[in-house]
């Protein structure tokens, strides 16, 4: 595999930007006009001594603003272990740099939109997250690289990379024409990788979760639901957890995903909107290209639908069991498992009910095993394909327990667990294990919800406890705020850095100029100012009580009449996104 540079340093001049490879003994350097934007290749020497320098983890890629082209710079890394021998790296801090010298040339519209269009950019490189090797393939599960010819071995990372999963490929665009260019970038993931070095009966093994979040359909929690009509699911994730010992090393695969229809819910200021199934649109072409594409990636498919059986998410419960069954496709199986209603009470341990029902189907797919030689002896040949309404806190609660009783076998079989012994019974790894994918729930929870999970005390300690539901009640408060007034703005960040939106330079005119209703301004300040009243006549009683009871309820009636109205025109008030065509988010 063609491994790419590990350290760079920025050279930087009036006229270009120089990236010399760190790397002993290097001596090509990456020259890119500021000025025609030209990206070759050159030498040390030819690099002006004169020439800023400052030192750079490595390069996201460059982005066009409206001011011109921009480099985007990883500054600041932080070894998160290593995998299979190979160093994974957090990308901690970024930089994002100017082509053009100065931006005196844009009228003043143009300087806010470009100041509103890099704090985008600023805030998704700010979602904690993104992850990359430069001798590692991190897009690819270790069954998928164990099927490769001996030509995508000779790839480059940036070639040879899964696209479903390449953060900075929008960024990268500009390299991927240019292959003499590929040892200079990497692909860069977003997720979570925890790599724990774990011991059990004095054995030493690596244990290590990957979740890959995908880049098609991406982004937040109510404005991005169900498919698209390439079949890809919103908040889809694939999960690896990788075992190795001796040489020998062990996968097992699950992936989450939004419900695989045309279904939107929109937040309108209400605590949990009402999901909406579209009507107009045909659901199966769209569905059977998801599954399609699931099967030829994966194997079987056993989807475990962990939503409400009534209430406002029962219909998609009902949709999505009917489509399954339209379907008629072998390679499916469809579970639908009332999480909240089994579990309701504290009563975890009914989950035990799921497993069981799930454990010959588990044992049919297997896990993906190869020994210390390189032979493969066992492939898995199935996922579970989990989904709750945001296939984050039920979901990841069901991923852990699957992967756990994978593990089980994973570790009897490579001779770590003596006959008898059960994983969860060895304190110390179990207290990591439980840690580790409550850390995943939280991270998949902050870049799709904008909060941490619910549900993790949970998946921490194996039981429910006060403390956690109060959390819990914390965290849904935060997402509501998020959800409605802050989620349009980093809907549009996603959008534009995955290339969703393409800013052209010198745009006199962007979408980020919408003026708002009249209503948006007057009716939260007459209902501020009557609710006031409202609580001085309270205070300040007249002369009689009728006549105090007159004012109260007057100034009472007119809060609660103009809350009435905001209510009524929730989706005025709340923050939507304004660069992406409302259809492409339906």
């Amino acid at each position: 595999m063609a491994s790419t540079y590990e350290t760079f340093n920025l050279r930087t001049t009036p006229e270009k930007f120089y990236i010399e490879a760190g790397d002993d003994g290097s001596e090509e350097v990456l020259s890119i006009d500021r000025v025609s934007t030209e990206m070759t290749l050159t030498v040390r020497r030819d690099v002006p001594a004169s020439a800023d320098s400052q030192s750079i983890c490595g390069l996201m890629g460059t982005i066009r603003m409206v001011a011109g082209m921009y480099l985007v710079v990883i500054v600041k890394k932080k070894k998160v272990g290593d995998l299979l021998g190979h160093a994974v790296w957090k990308a901690v801090e970024f930089d994002i740099i100017s082509y053009k010298k100065t931006i005196l040339h844009l009228t003043d519209n143009q300087m806010q939109d470009n100041k509103t269009f890099l704090s985008m950019i600023n805030s998704v490189l700010h979602t904690d997250g993104f992850y990359f090797a430069t001798d590692y393939d991190l897009t690819h599960t270790l069954q998928r690289l164990a099927n490769t010819s001996p030509e995508f071995q000779e790839m480059s990372l940036l070639e040879r990379a899964d696209q479903r999963f390449v953060w900075n490929g929008y960024l990268l665009r500009e390299f991927m024409t240019q292959p003499e260019l590929h040892k200079f970038v990497f692909p860069v993931i977003h997720g979570f990788i925890a790599l724990r070095l774990s011991c059990i009966n004095g054995k030493l093994f690596e244990w290590s979760i990957i979740s890959r979040r995908s880049c098609f359909r991406a982004g937040v929690r109510y404005y991005v639901r169900g498919i698209d009509t390439e079949g890809h699911a919103a908040n889809y994730v694939e999960t690896e957890q990788i075992v190795q010992f001796n040489g020998a090393k062990a996968s097992f695969v699950q992936t989450r995903g939004s419900i695989p229809f045309y279904w939107s819910q929109r937040p309108n200021l209400k605590y949990k909107p009402k999901p909406q199934i579209s009507k107009t649109i045909n659901h199966l072409d769209g569905f059977q290209r998801h599954f399609d594409s699931q099967i030829i990636l994966y194997g079987r498919q056993v989807i475990l639908n962990l939503i409400n059986q009534k209430g406002s998410e029962k219909p998609l419960e009902l949709a999505f069991d009917k489509m399954v069954s339209s379907l008629g496709n072998g390679m499916i199986k469809y579970i639908a498992f009332d999480f909240h209603k089994e579990c309701s009470r504290m009563r975890w341990h009914r989950l035990q009910l799921l497993l069981d029902m799930v454990a010959d189907m588990q044992d049919e797919f297997g896990y993906f095993l190869v020994d210390a030689d390189g032979t493969v002896l066992l492939s898995q040949e199935g996922t579970f394909r989990s989904n709750c309404m945001d296939c984050l806190d039920r979901t990841n609660v069901i991923q852990s327990l699957l992967a756990r009783r994978s593990l089980q076998s994973q570790l009897s079989r490579m001779g770590v667990l003596h006959m008898g012994q059960l994983v969860e019974e060895q304190a110390d790894f179990e207290k990591m294990y439980k840690n580790a994918w409550a850390d995943n729930a939280d991270a998949c929870a902050k870049q799709y919800a904008g909060t941490g999970a619910l549900k993790t005390d949970f998946t921490r300690t194996g039981k429910r406890t006060q403390w956690g539901l109060l959390m819990d009640g914390w965290n849904s408060m935060i997402r509501y705020y998020k959800n409605n007034f802050s989620d349009g703005f980093r809907q549009d960040s996603i959008d534009i850095f995955l290339g969703n939106y393409a800013v052209e330079e010198g745009d006199w005119t962007t979408p980020l100029r919408d003026p708002k209703d009249w209503k948006f301004l007057t009716l939260p300040i007459i209902m501020v100012v009557a609710f006031s009243m409202c609580i001085i006549c309270l205070l300040m009683a007249g002369d009689t009580w009728t006549e105090t009871l007159a004012y109260v309820l007057f100034w009472g009636t007119a809060s609660v009449v103009t809350g009435g109205l905001i209510l009524f025109n929730g989706l005025d008030f709340v923050d939507a996104p304004k660069l992406v065509q409302k259809e492409k988010l339906d």
